[in-house]
C-alpha cells in the first residue's frame, strides 16, 4: 500500500506541469499564425457589433413596451382622436403612434375632401356627434390601407439591424471553421517538416486551430439566441398593431360611416 501511494503521488506531481498551462488562451492567440489572428479579429468585430445591437434592441423594445401600455390607456380614455394626437409626442417609442397617426391623417384627408369648407377644423371624435354636420368617411377601405401601410413600416423599423444578428449567427461558425482548417493544415506541415508525431509537436498546432472554432461559436450562439428572442418580440408588436388597427376601424365605422 505504501508503494502504491508513492507511485500515485509521483504520477500527480508529474501531471501538474503540463496541466498548469492549459488555460493560457492569450498565449495561444499570440503564438498562432497571422491567418488565424486575422480570423479571430474578424470574429471579435462580429461579436462586438452583435452585442451592441443586442443591447440597443433590449433598450428600444423595453421603451416600446412601456409606451405601448401608456398609449393604449390614453387612447381608450379619450373621447376624441385629437386628444390622442396630443398625447402621441410623449409616447413616441411605441409603434402604435405611427399606425394611429396614419389612420388619423387619412380620416382628416377624407373629411377635407367631403367638406372643403371645413378645412382642417373637422376633428374626428371617438364618440358620435349629435349635430347633423358630423363628418362622414368616403372610404373606410382607404383608412384600412393607410393603417396597413403604417403597420408594415413600423415592423420594418422594429426589424432594423436584426439581419446582422442572423448573419452573425450563420456566418461566424464557418469563419471559425476556416481558421481551424488552415490551422490544422499548418500543423500537419509542421509534422511533415519535423518528421515527428510526438504530442509535444502536434498539440500546439491543433490547439491554435481549434481556438478559431471556439471563437466562431462564441460569436454565433448569442447572436442566434437573441435573434430568435427579438423576432418573437417583433411578432408580439405586430399582433398589437393589428389589434389596434381593428379597434381604430371599429370606432371609425361606428362613428363616421
Amino acid at each position: 500500500m505504501r508503494t502504491l501511494g508513492s507511485l500515485f503521488l509521483l504520477q500527480v506531481q508529474g501531471e501538474e506541469t503540463p496541466f498548469a498551462g492549459s488555460g493560457d488562451v492569450i498565449r495561444i492567440v499570440t503564438d498562432t499564425t497571422p491567418i488565424n489572428q486575422a480570423v479571430l479579429i474578424i470574429l471579435v468585430l462580429f461579436s462586438i457589433a452583435s452585442w451592441a445591437i443586442i443591447l440597443q434592441k433590449f433598450w428600444s423594445f423595453r421603451a416600446s413596451e412601456r409606451d405601448t401600455a401608456r398609449f393604449l390607456d390614453a387612447f381608450r380614455r379619450s373621447s376624441k382622436f385629437s386628444e390622442v394626437q396630443a398625447v402621441c409626442p410623449t409616447v413616441g417609442a411605441t409603434p402604435l403612434v405611427g399606425v394611429f397617426q396614419a389612420g388619423y391623417a387619412e380620416m382628416n384627408a377624407q373629411f377635407r375632401v367631403a367638406n372643403p369648407g371645413a378645412g382642417a377644423t373637422a376633428t374626428p371624435s371617438a364618440n358620435p356627434p349629435t349635430t347633423s354636420t358630423r363628418p362622414i368617411l368616403k372610404s373606410l377601405d382607404g383608412v384600412d390601407r393607410a393603417l396597413i401601410r403604417a403597420a408594415t413600416n413600423e415592423v420594418n423599423k422594429l426589424e432594423r439591424r436584426m439581419t446582422f444578428l442572423a448573419t452573425t449567427a450563420s456566418v461566424t461558425p464557418f469563419i471559425g471553421l476556416f481558421g481551424t482548417v488552415v490551422g490544422i493544415m499548418i500543423a500537419f506541415q509542421r509534422i511533415g517538416a519535423t518528421g515527428s508525431t510526438n504530442l509535444a509537436v502536434v498539440a500546439p498546432g491543433i490547439s491554435e486551430a481549434l481556438i478559431a472554432t471556439a471563437a466562431g461559436l462564441f460569436a454565433a450562439i448569442p447572436a442566434l439566441v437573441f435573434y430568435n428572442h427579438f423576432t418573437h418580440r417583433v411578432k408580439e408588436f405586430s399582433a398589437a398593431m393589428d389589434d389596434f388597427a381593428l379597434e381604430f376601424l371599429n370606432i371609425a365605422e361606428r362613428n363616421f360611416t
